[in-house]
């Protein structure tokens, strides 16, 4: 999991620059939406609502668009139908890709996505093509002023499979089927989470020349820059020179 640890840790540092963009209030939006759509409009039951407002909050989401989203996903007003969609595709030299959608128009989605893989020498695959290398599990982040021993303790005991220090942050890795008892028992403790959400690993990451893992990279930053796009993933091994030269 060392190029996905590396790749959030470059998303975390990139997220305050693009909270200072209006057009994160659409993504942050949607979180809300769906968050409420799933659990109900009540922060205090629903703990992806609470984080998804926290979120918000703290990018300055208008007090009027956070109550609009909620109520959009609990269907009191209309306008909370979202469309979720998988994606899968290539990139240079092979790399496999899986992109997460969510959207209210498939055709600008889908022309978005397949406007980034052409642009970086990559093209859409085939359902199915690239899933079956990764593995879909549960990903927690709580902050490390936590006590992670603590942390661990309490997520071990609800079934998780790994607890890991990362760069400040506590990352706990949960199966998918027990992704929802491992958080509850977390929230249950009082540990608050900065992620919550499912997300897909490679099973084996892979190693590309230098330049092909830069455009890589590039193509991921394009993706994710989409207002659609809720999550991508890749089986690219992320090296630190590779690293350095893209954050350079």
């Amino acid at each position: 999991m060392s190029g996905h640890s590396k790749w959030s840790t470059i998303k975390r540092k990139k997220g305050a620059e693009d909270a200072k963009r209006a057009k994160i209030f659409t993504r942050l939006g949607r979180d809300i939406m769906v968050a409420a759509r799933e659990g109900g409009g009540d922060e205090g039951s629903n703990a992806r609502l609470k984080l998804a407002v926290g979120k918000a909050r703290a990018a300055n989401m208008p007090k009027d668009n956070i109550e609009r989203a909620i109520k959009k996903g609990t269907g009191e007003i209309a306008g909370g139908e979202l469309v979720e969609i998988v994606y899968e595709g290539y990139g240079p030299e092979g790399v496999a890709y899986i992109v997460e959608i969510m959207t209210d128009n498939k055709n600008r989605a889908l022309a978005e996505i397949k406007h980034a893989f052409s642009k970086h020498e990559g093209s859409l695959a085939t359902s199915g093509a690239v899933m079956w290398q990764f593995d879909q599990k549960g990903y927690l982040t709580i902050r490390g002023e936590a006590d992670f021993d603590e942390v661990f303790m309490q997520a071990a005991d609800a079934g998780a499979d790994d607890v890991v220090e990362e760069d400040g942050i506590i990352a706990v890795y949960t199966p998918r089927d027990g992704f929802n008892s491992v958080e509850q028992a977390l929230s249950a403790a009082g540990f608050e989470f900065e992620d919550n959400e499912l997300r897909w690993f490679p099973q084996n990451e892979i190693d590309v020349s230098s330049g092909k893992a830069l455009q890589n990279m590039r193509l991921m930053e394009q993706l994710e820059e989409s207002d659609d796009v809720q999550s991508v993933a890749s089986n690219l091994n992320i090296t630190d020179d590779v690293l350095a030269a893209f954050a350079s």
